[in-house]
């Protein structure tokens, strides 16, 4: 089956994994039981290899996607002479410290006329690599692999067709069908057939929960359906046994169709999920911002590792070791390869996780509780490991893989690091070398001014001794590193206009100058540094255009609402997807701009 546009895509999720549904019906990305397991269905990455689960109707129809409100449970809705038919898609949902089953669970329901409909299922085990057996049984069909249990309750007679089940059924109106896919350990197999399911009490107790969690949130301001809808976004990348917050929940789609651009985002960023944290706060998710911190308080290594008393991504269970990999027998979404799972990155050096670390930290101290003696020992000696390493180059926010430098974002969430400490520990009245702390914060700020300001450009540059643009540098007035107003931000900002703005859409780095990544090819526009140039320009005063540009961008978004990473040449979704790191900035934008046009 052809490829589908990323953006034809909803998601649905536990808060443990996610799967993938397309506007046509057919799941094409899921891994169980979590969002780091091996894949079971992997379609988006080799339509032919990698797996689906698909459910359709059998006549020639057009396609809709929504979510119930308020909520993650999608309705996909098939549109035809015959009638209307609706497949409702959701990954049930229970109270934390009960027994957890991986499911999906999906309910067929005739809405007008008489339809014929089709079932299809073809798990793909571990990423298409392992051969699994089957078994139909009257309950459904069993798949067996090595690893892993999977079975299909279905309430229709299937039949065997290679490693794939079928059936054909026919619903007359108002009448439905439930299929149930669950994860289960080798051998048990039959037993997952065995437990019954209800689907109607299992959507009303996952509506429930997630009704329930929305409406803990307080943001009433302008685009609340579209915040709201990012913090569903947000809070469905969360891993509920740990805390951990990942960047996205799929590997290896694209940032340029046929490029090499593909990388695996199924893990923890300090960074991105600092950003969330921020963005949790400013809605009032405070529960998820202490999960978090919870998680966080097991990562300070007591021994620094080459890159410092953190690394700068962890699986979702905490463990540090994701070993990059390329799996040859997958083609790659639009023969875009190689597909890679893990990350390389982790060996990284990122000076910048630091600054947006103790940031959120600061912020949690501020909006939640009071931060620990404990936690604060930890913070302490991240606060005096920055102080002794901020001048070393590093790799930067973008992770390039063409050697350090010395990159002005970097030096300047060191700032941002040594700034929030000091006021934390002021605050508090809590124990630190303060003059020491001071003096080194006070010294990266004139070198920043001195090294990262480029007199010919008028503009900050992207490292030092470069004359580059780089988007992140929008950001400085945000963290309060400069004044948006300030004569040297504000050319900067005209600068970003210029050279990497292209309507609403804004580059991260002037392609062909400057660092680069080290890779061949290019990429589409950074969808996150859109939102940070609309939250720059408003508090800039440029409320106008700030207003236009997020509108605008806005429109990128998929029917539902959500973002991949980046945004194409004809606007179309590319790169990971959804990606929490656009979402997170949408809901900041938002804030931002809502706030300042109150004024």
């Amino acid at each position: 089956m052809p490829y589908k546009p990323i953006e034809s895509y909803g998601i649905i999720g536990d808060l443990h994994s996610v799967a993938l549904v397309g506007n046509d019906g057919s799941i094409d990305w899921c891994c169980l039981p979590s969002f780091d397991s091996p894949s079971v269905f992997a379609a988006i990455l080799d339509d032919r290899k990698g797996g689906f689960f698909k459910i359709a109707f059998q006549h020639d129809s057009s396609y809709r996607q929504l979510y119930l409100p308020e909520t993650n449970v999608l309705i996909t809705r098939f549109l035809s002479a015959q009638g209307v038919g609706e497949v409702i898609d959701f990954m049930p949902i229970v109270p934390k410290g009960h027994h957890k089953q991986a499911e999906i669970m999906r309910i067929v329901n005739s809405v007008r006329g008489t339809l014929q409909c089709r079932v299809d299922c073809q798990p793909a085990y571990d990423y298409a690599r392992a051969e699994h057996t089957v078994e139909v049984r009257p309950e459904g069909a069993v798949f067996q692999a090595p690893g892993a249990d999977f079975a299909l309750l279905s309430p229709v007679r299937l039949a065997q067709q290679g490693a794939a089940v079928h059936g054909s059924f026919v619903l007359a109106p108002g009448e439905q069908a439930v299929f149930t896919f669950r994860h289960g350990q080798p051998g048990e197999g039959g037993k997952l057939l065995s437990r019954p399911t209800n689907g109607r009490a299992a959507l009303y107790r996952t509506t429930k929960f997630w009704r329930k969690w929305l409406n803990k949130g307080r943001y009433e301001g302008r685009w609340r359906e579209m915040v709201e809808r990012s913090a569903l976004v947000l809070k469905l990348l969360t891993f509920e046994p740990t805390g951990a917050i990942v960047a996205a929940p799929t590997c290896s789609l694209p940032e340029e169709i046929g490029g090499v651009r593909n990388w695996d985002y199924r893990y923890t960023w300090i960074r991105d999920a600092a950003f969330t944290i921020y963005a949790f706060l400013r809605l009032g998710y405070k529960e998820e911002a202490a999960e978090f911190m919870h998680w966080l308080e097991t990562r300070v290594q007591e021994k620094d590792a080459p890159t410092g008393p953190l690394q700068i991504v962890y699986r979702i269970d905490g463990s540090p070791e994701i070993p990059e990999f390329e799996l040859p027998h997958l083609a790659g979404y639009e023969n875009s390869g190689p597909v890679r799972i893990g990350n390389a990155a982790a060996e990284q050096l990122q000076l910048d996780i630091y600054g947006e670390l103790i940031d959120s930290i600061y912020l949690y101290d501020k909006y939640v509780t009071q931060v620990s003696y404990d936690l604060w020992i930890k913070i302490r000696r991240m606060l005096s490991w920055v102080a002794r390493h901020w001048e070393s180059p590093d790799e930067g926010i973008w992770e390039v893989r063409a050697g350090r430098r010395q990159f002005v974002y970097s030096k300047m969430q060191c700032w941002v690091a040594l700034d929030r400490g000091l006021r934390l520990a002021l605050k508090r009245g809590l124990p630190n070398n303060r003059e020491w702390l001071r003096s080194t914060r006070d010294r990266i700020y004139e070198s920043i001014m001195k090294s990262g300001w480029n007199s010919r450009r008028q503009s900050f540059v992207q490292y030092y001794g470069s004359d580059a643009l780089d988007a992140s540098n929008l950001l400085m007035p945000l963290v309060r590193f400069v004044s948006a107003t300030d004569s040297r931000m504000l050319s900067t900002l005209d600068r970003t206009m210029e050279e990497l703005v292209s309507d609403s859409l804004v580059y991260r780095y002037e392609i062909g100058k400057g660092a680069g990544d080290g890779l061949s090819g290019s990429e589409g526009t950074f969808s996150v540094c859109t939102f940070w140039l609309v939250e720059s320009l408003a508090r800039a005063g440029r409320l106008d255009e700030a207003r236009l540009i997020f509108e605008k961008m806005l429109t990128y978004a998929n029917p539902l609402g959500l973002f991949a990473e980046q945004i194409g040449p004809s606007g179309q979704a590319l790169g990971n997807f959804p990606q929490a790191f656009t979402h997170l900035g949408l809901i900041s934008a938002a804030f931002c701009l809502d706030r300042l046009l109150k004024n």
